[in-house]
């Protein structure tokens, strides 16, 4: 299970942008996470990821802390997909950083095999968010964030994508957060949700 016990966090010298926040996620489990902009969605992810360490609290796995080097098992889709890429890499290098990409995994993302040879800024937005998203869909990958995720997207490629991860979690048994501003989305894809407003996790 993954846990955030009485996460808290601010930058030095600034107010606190979490304050006392509790979260359990179990494996194959969709949680939502919405609330508007200034309330800590994305820093509770980079917390929870472990781009952030918690001024106060803690992050585990199973009662062990999230690791300090080599590929965590806790992987973020960003709503910007440069994020989650090197820009100097070639997309088949991007996608074999931790094992060789499955073929029908690809297939079903409508990853052309010509764009294997190609650089980051070479796809378009759309294109980029699904190499990323096919980049942390592998064995080694036991929870996923998505943020915002499919936020800037066209409608078809927000409906590939969707199904595309929660088929994926659902049959590896893999816990899932959802992060997003459209309470209508977490609704209808999460077992269950947080409402950031009702919880207080702001300063």
């Amino acid at each position: 299970m993954l846990i955030g016990k009485q996460l808290a966090f601010r930058y030095p010298h600034h107010n606190w942008i979490v304050r006392n926040f509790d979260i359990a996620i179990a494996p194959s489990e969709v949680v939502g996470l919405f609330g508007p902009s200034g309330f800590g969605k994305t820093t509770l992810s980079k917390l929870l990821a472990g781009y952030l360490t918690p001024t106060q609290g803690q992050v585990t796995i199973d009662n062990s802390p999230l690791p300090d080097r080599g590929y965590c098992p806790v992987q973020m889709i960003f709503q910007n997909p440069e994020l989650a890429v090197n820009p100097r890499w070639r997309i088949h290098k991007i996608l074999a950083e931790k094992q060789s990409p499955d073929r029908f995994l690809l297939n079903a993302l409508a990853i052309h095999p010509s764009w294997l040879d190609r650089y980051p800024h070479e796809l378009s937005g759309g294109e980029l968010q699904r190499v990323a998203v096919a980049r942390v869909l592998n064995p080694a990958t036991r929870y996923l964030i998505a943020d915002e995720m499919t936020a800037m997207l066209d409608a078809n490629t927000q409906a590939l994508i969707w199904h595309m991860v929660l088929d994926y979690v659902r049959s590896h048994n893999i816990g899932l957060l959802v992060i997003s501003h459209d309470a209508a989305l977490v609704k209808r894809v999460c077992n269950r949700a947080i409402n950031l407003m009702q919880v207080g996790t702001s300063r």
